[in-house]
């Protein structure tokens, strides 16, 4: 018996799901249904882990990542919504599964025959091993609309993701500055970090573009970058200063 629960906001979902589970024909049990983030926090704080979760990304109360923030979960987890942006960083979690809206009922059985091939019948500290060896992959290119036209900009070619008035932009290897509908928080975990490197909250920068390094006021350190006019000086702030040294010394 496989023992789940499903974290999910909208009530024609949740049952869309549970029939498709049953039509499987796997032994399940669905123990508890999850309707926001907030709830599910403080279910998942207060009872025995379940063997599997299926968890929507977008809930009434915010991106359901912020879970994984707020409380342990050492269930694995296949992941149910209606868009693609989050697949990468669905993985860098305990996601064995991403499934988009509407489901499939050959790929929802499959997950399933996934979970039990890799983690039924291991214990807690067995599944978060496995959990911890799943290859992490990064964004190899973003798609960005400009007007009525689309552009898809290869990450390499990227020199930095900065703020500027409460936006996000980024600058590539030809000076184009473009907006982007990502914050800083999570291009960093969409991006490889041995390339890029967040160096305050308004900078992520791509560090095979530094042109030079300047010492500046109290230890830190002032980027000089090879294409971007920025709309501030680049400083490495204190709190990043080792990793950045550390980093650039490898």
């Amino acid at each position: 018996m496989i023992n789940i629960v499903i974290i999910e906001d909208e009530k024609p979902a949740i049952e869309k799901l549970k029939q498709l589970l049953v039509n499987t024909g796997e032994a399940i049990s669905i123990i508890k249904i999850l309707g926001s983030a907030e709830e599910s926090v403080n279910w998942l704080s207060l009872n025995p882990s379940p063997d599997l979760i299926f968890m929507d990304i977008q809930l009434n109360d915010g991106i359901s990542f912020e879970i994984f923030e707020s409380v342990t979960i050492n269930a694995p987890v296949i992941f149910t919504t209606a868009f693609d942006t989050y697949a990468i960083k669905a993985f860098k979690v305990n996601s064995i599964d991403y499934l988009l809206k509407p489901i499939v009922p050959e790929l929802l059985s499959r997950a399933l025959q996934k979970y039990k091939d890799h983690y039924a019948g291991h214990t807690t500290d067995n599944i978060n091993q496995m959990i911890s060896q799943i290859p992490i992959s990064y964004k190899n290119r973003f798609l960005i609309k400009t007007g009525e036209h689309f552009r898809s900009v290869e990450v390499s070619d990227i020199e930095s993701f900065f703020i500027e008035e409460r936006s996000t932009f980024f600058i590539t290897k030809e000076s184009k500055t473009l907006d982007i509908g990502f914050s800083l928080d999570q291009l960093e975990k969409m991006v490889n970090p041995d390339i890029f490197f967040r160096a305050n909250r308004n900078y992520l920068v791509n560090i095979q573009y530094i042109k030079d390094m300047i010492g500046y006021s109290g230890n830190r350190i002032k980027l000089k970058m090879q294409i971007g006019n920025y709309p501030e000086p680049i400083i490495i702030s204190r709190d990043r200063i080792n990793a950045f040294k550390q980093r650039m010394d490898r």
